[in-house]
């Protein structure tokens, strides 16, 4: 992927586009190009047509501020509809926004398009967003919003409901001014801050969520492109059945009847029923077929660059690789592993040796940030700093490699784990799960006692998006607990850049941090790989990888 600048420097330039789009203030030259769709557009299939596709099961309930996984992130991005969109190219257009205007980059006024419903037909107002971000916030309800780490940047978020017995009704940065119009003050000016608001951490929900959270993950109510119509087409652990949204009201009509979306077991069952013409689309190829995909599938198959980065990454709870002994192994680890062999032999040439934290398609990627030496294969380097570390305090046991086996990972966490145990000799095995959701429990609470796969795709288009959520002290996706005050004051440097060009150079100075403590072990980046069948036209994969299901048309 980095060998390809042509195709990097477009999305770069789109990405840093979207940001004047997005932000700009009362009186820039751009103003205009603020709105989205034309108010009342209201959304008419052409095609009553099914669109099947895979999926997982989701690991939480289906609340947009709950989510932070792709299997859950693929339907609440169907269900829900934000104040901006990204297109394919990840630029950001205004959604149920009208406009977004500021003149500091840290107070904002929204307003909103009249005409938006959520599907039990109540309007979607400026409190339904105010009160979902106030309930995302709420520490009380820290438990099942996972995604609270975007709402921080909101002054008020600190210290919000934390006074045993006492409850404060909202953040002090929100402000409800009228029905279409809210205001949202930020603790410091963040020029990124509306980029991010295409992101599910920010989608509004009904009065009827704050009656029931827990039924309605069961059975949400969005304001999105598809809805859920009877919760019994949710099929838990089996699919999902989605249907067109008649009261949409934005400008990504649906060209299609609805999604079905099947949670596989393995990618090699989704291929098989893609080659056999009883799936349409799917997102992910199984390593068997990557020697072959490109042939099977001609001018469908899908191989183009994607904002994913894949690494794994180290439990707090495991001593061994904590102190002056644990850092020098994680370094030995790192140099053991043969990213280019197992890269091209693995992955065909649809994966590319990572150089950084981030991904080359987002805007400020660098493949020579010092410190980036330690991902160089040097096998004779990484026996020295094992030896070291020995010196320091002899390892015990086995290095283990968790990961999903319904996830296509087997072939390179194998090839990952021989390269360590050939070249350090020590015991080096793959640990798998039956499942994402499996997974990602013991990784959730804790209880996971191996080192564990770990991938990140995109959000927003931002280098801050690959860093803040992963590492920042107490981040929602924080999954191995790092915690270190010289990267956290960095991140906050680059978020309170006057823009966002000027708050790369913070970004990728919090990442020289990243590569002298290394939480996680950078792997490659990846190519989104996927294909349709022939009963579907207008498949396009967008900048993050996800199928613009939207446009997807079929054949009755």
């Amino acid at each position: 992927m980095k060998n390809n600048k042509a195709i990097f420097g477009g999305v770069a330039a789109a990405l840093s586009a979207s940001l004047v789009l997005a932000g700009c203030s009362s009186d820039d030259p751009a103003e205009e190009t603020t709105t989205g769709a034309t108010e009342g557009t209201t959304s008419e299939a052409t095609s009553s047509a099914i669109i099947t596709t895979n999926g997982s099961e989701p690991q939480n309930p289906l609340i947009p501020v709950a989510t932070n996984e792709t299997g859950g992130g693929k339907i609440i991005d169907a269900l829900f509809a934000g104040l901006v969109y990204y297109d394919g190219d990840g630029a950001a257009h205004n959604e149920v926004a009208e406009s977004i205007e500021t003149e500091d980059s840290q107070t904002f006024t929204i307003k909103l398009k009249e005409g938006w419903t959520f599907t039990d037909g109540t309007p979607v107002l400026a409190h339904n967003f105010v009160d979902a971000w106030n309930w995302g916030a709420d520490p009380a309800n820290a438990a099942t919003a996972l995604n609270s780490y975007f709402l921080e940047p909101i002054e008020g978020f600190d210290g919000y409901n934390t006074d045993e017995g006492a409850s404060k009704p909202a953040m002090e940065g929100l402000e409800v001014v009228d029905d279409l119009t809210f205001t949202v003050t930020l603790s410091a000016p963040n020029a990124e801050f509306p980029l991010a608001l295409g992101y599910s951490a920010y989608y509004p929900l009904p009065d009827s969520f704050f009656e029931d959270p827990e039924a309605f993950g069961e059975a949400p109510v969005g304001n999105g492109i598809y809805t859920l119509a009877d919760p019994a087409d949710w099929q838990h652990d089996v699919q999902i059945l989605l249907g067109v949204n008649p009261d949409y009201a934005g400008e990504r009509v649906a060209q299609n009847g609805g999604l079905q979306i099947t949670f596989y077991a393995t990618q090699d069952a989704a291929y098989a029923d893609l080659l056999g013409g009883n799936v349409d689309v799917i997102d992910g190829i199984p390593d068997s077929a990557f020697a072959t995909f490109n042939d099977d599938l001609g001018d469908r198959a899908v191989n183009q660059p994607a904002a994913i980065f894949q690494s794994f990454t180290f439990p707090a709870s495991d001593e061994r690789f904590q102190g002056e002994a644990g850092l020098l192994r994680k370094q030995a680890i790192s140099m053991a592993i043969n990213r280019d062999e197992i890269t091209d032999v693995i992955f065909q040439g649809t994966r590319t040796p990572a150089s950084d934290f981030t991904s080359p398609v987002i805007d400020g990627w660098s493949d020579s940030v010092p410190g980036s030496e330690v991902l160089e294969y040097d096998p004779e380097a990484a026996a020295e700093l094992w030896a070291e570390a020995e010196a320091i305090e002899p390892f015990e046991g086995s290095f283990e490699l968790a990961y999903n086996g319904d996830g296509g990972h087997q072939a390179w966490v194998d090839a990952v784990a021989n390269s360590i145990k050939n070249t350090l000799g020590i015991d080096a095995v793959g640990l798998p799960y039956a499942t994402f959701a499996e997974l990602r429990e013991e990784v959730t609470n804790r209880t996971i006692e191996a080192s564990f796969r770990t991938g990140w795709q995109a959000d927003y288009p931002s280098l801050e998006n690959f860093l803040g959520p992963l590492y920042y002290t107490d981040a929602g996706s924080n999954d191995g607990d790092y915690s270190n005050p010289e990267f956290d004051a960095l991140i906050d440097a680059g978020r309170t850049a006057a823009t966002p060009e000027e708050g790369i150079e913070d970004f990728q100075a919090a990442q020289e941090i990243l590569f002298q403590d290394l939480p996680a072990i950078p792997l490659w980046y990846s190519n989104v790989t996927g294909g349709y069948s022939e009963s579907v036209e207008n498949v396009v994969f967008d900048w993050h990888s996800v199928p613009l299901f939207y446009e997807i048309t079929k054949a009755e």
